[in-house]
């Protein structure tokens, strides 16, 4: 009898060893592998604004959506929180909608939105990249896609989000430029493949252009590999501008701006920390861009209370990176009360120098 039991119990772990290994085996098989640029294809909307021009004044608004899942009611378990998905359909397309109606009514030229989903589970396979993008001209670029995430428990399942850029602008080009990969295998085959998705809008009377950089740096590395995106991402820029081009580089960068521990110290570091972004590692000119009036993000180890101060963890860590041919007019992060995503959108204001 005891034979019995141990022999079951062995077919048991056999069985479950083979299950985990095939698992791995069809993740690695369908791993997501872009390459380390890919020409992104414009999509051509029925929204159309004139060239902008040296000397103009430009607004961009940056926002991490959140999927569209993490609003007020939601958590996260990588935050210290119990969730990984939405409560269910009718919150996304509330959150959704939310969420378009902000942008609708701030009206900006562009708009960089990060963790847009097109195609998963945690989303209940919500298209939020065709309902956010209509009418405008668009850019989309995958960093996150996994035919099924098995963690934790419910799993994640597919994923399919990404970065999307909109504007009334036209814009003649788009790349994909994919950053470094802090996992190795196998945390690498159903993790975020980070990517810079870049906009070239032409300049009005200019063979020049204004380069838009959508962004979301790593999150839950050990800090190594957000050293290393901002270090690519700052390369690049340069290289921008070295061409005489505008750039403008904006989105989530997971790390605090400078002066934001001051304004929200990190109480809850057990939790979830950021890095840290030093103004000093900016090539020469360059400058950051950031609202320290209002936290931009919060931390999703419960449902957002603002009244629990004990337990509720604000940081600054959206905003923009100018090179020195943009001027700074405004900066500033909109107040939602984190009511559709655990964001706050940043609106930025710009002149293109003239000369």
């Amino acid at each position: 009898m005891v034979r019995k039991i141990f022999r079951i119990i062995g077919i048991l772990l056999l069985a479950v060893i083979v299950l985990v290994g095939a698992l791995l085996l069809w993740l690695t098989l369908t791993e997501y592998k872009p390459a380390a640029t890919e020409d992104v294809t414009p999509t051509a909307g029925t929204a159309s604004s004139a060239a902008p021009a040296a000397g103009d004044s430009v607004s961009i608004l940056s926002w991490n959506i959140g999927y569209a899942g993490l609003g007020k009611g939601s958590d996260f378990f990588m935050d210290g929180g119990k969730n990984s998905r939405s409560a269910d359909r009718d919150t996304v397309n509330a959150y959704l909608s939310g969420i378009a109606g902000t942008i609708k009514t701030v009206d900006p030229d562009v708009t960089l939105l990060q963790e847009v989903d097109e195609n998963s589970t945690r989303t209940y396979h919500i298209n939020e990249r065709d309902t956010l993008s209509a009418g405008a001209n668009s850019t989309y670029a995958l960093n996150y896609s996994c035919k099924f995430v098995p963690y934790p428990l419910p799993p994640i399942g597919t994923v399919n989000s990404g970065l999307l850029t909109m504007t009334g602008y036209s814009i003649e080009s788009a790349q994909r430029v994919a950053l470094p990969c802090p996992f190795n295998w196998p945390l690498r085959i159903a993790n975020l493949k980070r990517c810079l998705l870049v906009n070239y809008i032409p300049l009005a009377n200019s063979d020049k252009y204004l380069v838009m950089v959508d962004l979301h740096l790593e999150a839950y590395d050990s800090g190594e590999g957000k050293i290393a995106q901002t270090k690519m991402l700052n390369e690049f820029i340069q290289s921008e501008y070295e061409k005489g081009n505008y750039v403008i580089a904006g989105g989530d960068f997971n790390q605090e701006f400078p002066g934001a521990l001051d304004a929200y110290p990190n109480n809850h570091p057990d939790l979830w920390s950021p890095g840290t972004l030093d103004a000093g590692t900016l090539p020469d000119g360059w400058h950051f861009a950031c609202d320290l009036s209002v936290p931009s993000c919060r931390l999703d180890n419960q449902p957002y209370n603002a009244a629990d101060t004990a337990n509720t963890q604000h940081y600054v860590i959206d905003g923009f990176i100018l090179s020195p041919n943009v001027e700074l007019e405004t900066v500033n992060t909109l107040d939602e009360g984190f009511t559709n995503s655990d964001h706050n959108p940043v609106l930025l204001k710009v002149t293109l120098k003239a000369g």
